[in-house]
């Protein structure tokens, strides 16, 4: 499992980023992007460069194939320019501008709601620090979301396995995006102490960033913190709290855990190069990932289900972001949940 930042570095980034960014409602008649192709102007608030995905999301509300959009960003930024603007005056809309230290890095609906990582780090970390037994195991914030990532030794089995000394503890993850890229996520976590692997495990619950539509303005205009936003937000925080709690059902986590047992016993009969192969495709693994996942394989020794899932959350170590890496954590999930078809494809592939 990647470890990201310390909780004290994470305390440190999630405050200044909390003061440095701000907010903006405009209709599309009102920025320009400018001929540089990278930067980004909103009448009376000044220039903000254009990170990659706000760029994407703007080529998406344009009808701006991503392809075309990167080639004339590298190529023909004037182009680039005249198309986005042309479009931005055609189908004029309300918009949502999230900025931070100077950059535009989101361009979302005006009904976004939103959550931010303070809030919900501010929600989140004295339940997870005052529940007895819980530690952080890894927490980070990236340029998409905040993941804050907890177990605990009080709730802990060991699988029986091939592997002598197996000990998964539960635990939870918590992540959300300012970004538009994801919802507040809480979620059951797994974590496994003999190979320092994380899982996230299934039966998470999520509340996507949908809430009322911000007013109409002739101008560009700051959003602030409202007393409705605040209302909004404790009763979202509110049903985050109590999941935080949930998420640690042991009995949930006992039956969780049988059913990772039983994987033990589905092994791979077939080709294991070829049902890497295939289940690279099913979780969109590129070639490094895969050669990973069988390298993994293969050195673990075991060649059933459970070691296939254990590769998989092995091969996130390996990932270069950590948002990567949580998705391969999230993918072990996958593997676990195959339907009995799916799993006889991998374990004859040939």
């Amino acid at each position: 499992m990647k470890l990201g930042r310390s909780l004290t570095e994470l305390a440190q980034e999630i405050q200044r980023q909390a003061q440095s960014k701000a907010d903006f409602i405009a209709n599309t008649r009102q920025l320009q992007m400018l001929e540089d192709g990278k930067t980004l102007a909103l009448e009376s608030q000044g220039e903000f460069q254009v990170t990659d995905l706000a760029l994407s999301q703007i080529g998406e509300r344009a009808g701006i194939p991503t392809k075309y959009l990167r080639k004339m960003q590298d190529e023909a930024p004037a182009l680039l320019a005249t198309n986005v603007n042309h479009w931005f005056q055609q189908r004029s809309e309300s918009r949502m501008i999230r900025t931070l230290d100077d950059h535009a890095r989101a361009f979302l609906s005006n009904r976004y709601m939103r959550v931010d990582n303070y809030d919900v780090a501010e929600t989140a970390l004295p339940v997870l620090l005052n529940t007895a037994g819980l530690r952080i195991a890894s927490c980070e914030v990236t340029e998409h979301r905040l993941y804050i990532k907890a177990v605990t030794d009080r709730i802990q089995r060991e699988v029986n396995s091939r592997r002598v000394g197996d000990v998964v503890e539960a635990g939870v993850m918590i992540s959300n995006s300012e970004v538009g890229l994801g919802s507040v996520l809480v979620t059951p976590f797994a974590y496994f102490l003999a190979c320092t692997n994380g899982m996230v495990r299934e039966g998470g619950r999520r509340w996507n960033h949908i809430g009322r539509y911000a007013d109409e303005k002739d101008a560009v205009y700051a959003l602030l913190t409202d007393e409705t936003r605040q209302a909004d937000d404790r009763a979202l925080l509110l049903k985050v709290r109590d999941t935080i709690t949930a998420a640690l059902d042991e009995s949930l986590f006992t039956r969780w855990v049988d059913r990772l047992e039983s994987s033990t016993e589905r092994k791979l009969e077939g080709d294991v190069t070829k049902a890497v192969e295939v289940l690279s495709n099913k979780l969109s693994l590129n070639q490094d990932e895969q050669s990973s996942v069988l390298r993994h394989l293969i050195e673990g020794g075991d060649l059933s289900q459970y070691g296939l899932i254990s590769a998989v959350t092995r091969t996130a170590e390996d990932a270069k972001s950590y948002d990567r890496a949580t998705e391969l954590e999230m993918a072990g999930a996958t593997v676990l949940d195959l339907k009995p078809t799916e799993w006889r494809e991998l374990a004859l592939a040939a």
